[in-house]
Order: C-alpha cells, then structure tokens, then sequence
C-alpha cells in the first residue's frame, strides 16, 4: 500500500531528540562504564527529561535544556545508585554528540532537493542542539534551528509551535511536523500544522485531541508524504 499523502507542504519541521536523534546512544556509548544498567539510565534518563520540562513549564520555573537533561541525569545515575562524577560528565558529553537515525540523512536530502524548506524544532538548547547537527554532518540540511530557550517554555505550550510558523514565513497548513513523541505531534497538530508521528517504538496511541493525521515507523516515507520521492 502506498504511504498516504500531504499536500501543499512546503516546509518539513522535525523534532530533534528521539525523532533525529537516538536519545538512548549516549548511554549505549557508555556501556563499558554502565554494563547492564545502560538501558535502565536510558529509559529513566529520557523519562525524566520530559517530566521536568513539563513540570517547570506548569511551575513557571524554565532552565534550559541543558540543565533540565544533567537534573535527570543525576536522577537516573541516583535511581541505579550510581555515584561516579567522571561517568556523569561523560555522559552529559556523549549527549552532545548523538547518534542520527540511519535515514536521517537521505530523508533530508531528498526533501531539499525536492525544494522543502527544513527545520529543527526543538526543547533543546541552542549550544546542544549546534553540536548534534555537526557531530551527525547535517549542518547544510536545515534552513533553521529553532530552540524553546527563545521563549523560555517547553512543549507542548502552543508558543513553542508558532515559533516554526513565525521563523519560516510559511502558513501552518504549509507545514508538515515530524516527531517521535506522539503528546508533541498531537499538540503541533492542534496548532494547525499537519503531524506525522514517527512511532519508531510501535507505541499505542494517546487518548489526547487532535490526533497527528499520519504514523509512520520511521522517516524513510516521509518524501512520498509530502511530495518529495
């Protein structure tokens, strides 16, 4: 069966953190330190994450990205009762440089050959967000990095959203939006945009409004969704 279609788009947004990027590399690239704990830091470290930026959103209490990654970190090294200083900065370091998706690459360069504008938007900080885009070589592949530190709140707040629509110059209904977290697809969706999530891990879906109009298992479909193949 043939991937279902968009049409009009002119703009890919993705998320970066589990729809680019492979958020459980960096404790996978500490294995030899971690052992059978790497995948236990991973899944609580990522969970913890997102708690917190949720919770300092409602708490009116904004870090950045940075800071709220090393606090759920800590977190997740406490949880496995691990103390070890060196590891902790080694990993917050391995988190700078994450491992891409294996079609992350292609995908984008198809979309800009077949003249998409491309886009990055993200609760990442700007400096981690620059050093995971360089370290994945994909730094000619986006015409914009838009970071939440712009307005000091964290998805899924609808002001997060406008700040694609607003920096590209293109109408929400020009824009496709990808992420791996279906709570993000669903609020880019409520905003206006068309979400395709990205279900890498077969997940169930949210019983949330404003359902992402497609799922996709990866990004390789993506082109023929939007006009691209």
């Amino acid at each position: 069966m043939p991937p279902p279609h968009l049409s009009g788009i002119s703009a890919c947004v993705f998320d970066a953190y589990g729809t680019l990027f492979d958020v459980a590399s960096a404790a996978e690239a500490c294995r030899d330190q971690l052992g059978e704990h790497w995948r236990a830091v991973a899944d609580t470290w990522r969970a913890k994450q997102l708690s917190y930026t949720w919770l300092r959103s409602l708490m009116g209490r904004y870090v950045d990205f940075w800071q709220v990654t090393g606090d759920a970190l800590d977190f997740a090294l406490a949880a496995r009762r691990i103390n070890d200083p060196s590891l902790r900065a080694r990993l917050m370091d391995c988190y700078l440089s994450l491992r891409p998706y294996s079609e992350v690459a292609q995908v984008l360069q198809r979309l800009r050959k077949a003249g998409k504008r491309t886009a990055i938007l993200s609760n990442g900080s700007p400096r981690m967000l620059a050093s995971a885009v360089q370290s994945a070589g994909l730094d000619d592949y986006f015409d914009a990095v838009f970071s939440v530190d712009a307005i000091k709140i964290y998805k899924p707040d609808p002001r997060v959203y406008r700040l694609a629509i607003d920096g590209l110059g293109v109408p929400a209904g020009a824009i496709s939006f990808q992420s791996s977290n279906a709570w993000d697809a669903h609020a880019a969706q409520a905003c206006g945009l068309h979400a395709v999530w990205c279900n890498r891990t077969g997940q169930i879906p949210e019983r949330l409004p404003e359902p992402p109009e497609i799922e996709i298992d990866s990004l390789t479909d993506l082109p023929a969704i939007v006009g691209a193949a």
